[in-house]
């Protein structure tokens, strides 16, 4: 009886349930799509994920009248200045550059001896000639040496790593970080006399305001940070390298970086404090690392 009575609103109640449901996974599938596009935006770009950024909202790809090559079509290709060396010498310099790059260790205590910033300059231009997609070259380097910066720096980052430590590591990475003597307190962040913040650029513009994709962004950064290292260390520098956790907006905000770059690596650099300790480590043999086939 009170189904044939009220069975009008039974039916009504059914209908805008099943529109609500209907309506609700159509915004959830939407925002997982704008979420996947602002991800491959913002990161890894390789040519085939670039296809899929550039099509617009009817699904069809930009014009191919309206793209530009980011170098001119005749781009002078010159003959490579190589010279061979002998196969002794070469055995005598990987042997050295090993010998060399086997000393380098990461310091949380820095000395404020001053350094040159000519050294800082070389350091940065080693690291610019680094390889990158279709010679984009997408970082920035930010060297920092004002106290009144780095301790905005260091008070940014020692809030968020407080939280990291407490809430968002979670036991095992905060146990498995114990033997280094590690916590949110970055002493390091100002008693280094520099602070080389490095920038990757997912994107830039040309001189006519297209923008410009920057292909493989991210691996491009990856291996000019390594030479940045590289360079620090046969300098007679030494340095900490240092991904702060949920920092990244709120140092490029400080920093005055546009939207389009987005932190990669923090890397204090400067002469070791005279009382400076580090792990007793030994590193993966060559068996532990590589496969001949």
């Amino acid at each position: 009886m009170l189904f044939q009575e009220y069975w009008p609103f039974f039916v009504a109640g059914i209908i805008l349930y099943v529109i609500a449901r209907v309506g609700y996974a159509y915004m959830v599938e939407k925002d997982k799509k704008l979420q996947y596009k602002h991800k491959k935006n913002e990161d890894l770009q390789t040519p085939d994920q670039i296809a899929d950024i550039d099509k617009d909202d009817s699904g069809e790809a930009d014009d191919e009248e309206e793209l530009v090559p980011a170098y001119p079509e005749n781009l002078e290709h010159i003959p490579l200045n190589f010279q061979k060396i002998t196969i002794e010498e070469s055995i005598k310099r990987s042997n050295e550059f090993y010998e060399l790059l086997n000393k380098r260790r990461t310091v949380r205590h820095f000395s404020n001896d001053p350094v040159p910033r000519e050294i800082i300059a070389n350091i940065i231009k080693a690291a610019g000639t680094a390889p990158s997609g279709a010679h984009t070259e997408p970082w920035t380097y930010v060297v920092v040496s004002s106290m009144g910066i780095k301790e905005k720096i260091r008070e940014i980052i020692e809030q968020e790593e407080e939280i990291n430590y407490k809430k968002r590591m979670g036991k095992v990475w905060t146990t498995d970080l114990k033997p280094f003597r590690t916590n949110w307190i970055k002493e390091y962040l100002t008693e280094a006399p520099y602070l080389i913040l490095v920038f990757k650029q997912m994107y830039s513009f040309k001189s006519n305001g297209q923008k410009k994709l920057h292909y493989y962004n991210e691996q491009s950064v990856s291996l000019a940070c390594g030479l940045l290292i590289a360079a620090v260390h046969y300098a007679g520098l030494v340095s900490l390298t240092s991904t702060p956790l949920n920092c990244g907006p709120a140092l490029r905000t400080l920093l005055e970086r546009p939207m389009n770059e987005k932190l990669t690596l923090l890397l204090p650099v400067g002469y070791p404090a005279n009382n400076c300790l580090v792990p007793d480590l030994k590193r993966k043999s060559l068996d532990k690392i590589l496969i001949e086939m």
